[in-house]
């Protein structure tokens, strides 16, 4: 999954995030928050494998985790489509509102855009596409450690539940798979058991009274004259 986790801050104020997957960097995003200026800006900081992307305006910072392969231009697409939801919906709310104020209503937005730019990189138009080449062009590429100070340095880590979504559908598709051949196999053990075991009862009965049962056949009654 390209973008994994977003969130929507003032300053250190967290006020609404979304993550598809578990791992540390909320913790590492509240380290970088601290270090955020409040002054407008965009800038991505490139932290391992992954890049955070942020955009400030009015204050408000709308920050995205997403892999360091991941096309540039995508993040900050999706957090410019997340500005305009917030503002649209909030307003000016979020320069007083408290700390996740608004994650019940608005985690369920971060979500549903994550999804459909992780899905549809390539929707928008020619127009938007220049405009935000042009941007990110202008946007300053750093390594996190040059904001994070001396013992705040972080092992990123990541568990992809799309990754353990696919993992455990071919688990489960194997193991379904392995109960069918072993319920066979039990199937035709029990049926040769049940031959075996009538053959067994069937041979001591012969020995007993011969092949053809005649040896335990009701003789009839004798008639006596009086």
């Amino acid at each position: 999954m390209p973008i994994v986790y977003a969130l929507i801050a003032r300053g250190k104020t967290v006020l609404a995030e979304y993550t598809a997957s578990s791992g540390n960097f909320p913790t590492v995003t509240r380290v970088l928050l601290a270090k955020i200026p409040v002054d407008d800006s965009k800038m991505s900081y490139v932290y391992d494998k992954h890049v955070f992307h942020y955009v400030v305006k009015d204050g408000i910072t709308y920050l995205c985790m997403a892999d360091n392969d991941f096309k540039r231009r995508v993040p900050f697409q999706f957090l410019d489509d997340l500005k305009a939801r917030f503002l649209t919906t909030y307003g000016d709310r979020g320069r007083t509102a408290i700390a996740f104020a608004m994650n019940a209503e608005f985690q369920h937005v971060i979500q549903r855009q994550m999804d459909y730019f992780n899905a549809n990189p390539d929707v928008d138009t020619v127009v938007q596409v220049q405009q935000t080449l042009d941007d990110v062009k202008d946007t300053m590429v750093e390594n996190i450690e040059k904001v994070l100070g001396r013992g705040e340095k972080f092992e990123l880590l990541v568990d992809r539940t799309d990754q353990l979504s696919q993992q455990s559908f071919v688990f489960n598709r194997k193991s379904r798979k392995l109960r069918k051949v072993m319920w066979w196999r039990s199937m035709k053990m029990w049926v040769c058991l049940g031959c075996l075991g009538l053959l067994v009862i069937y041979l001591v009965i012969s020995m007993a009274c011969g092949f053809d049962f005649s040896s335990c056949k009701a003789t009839p009654p004798k008639i006596q004259d009086v």
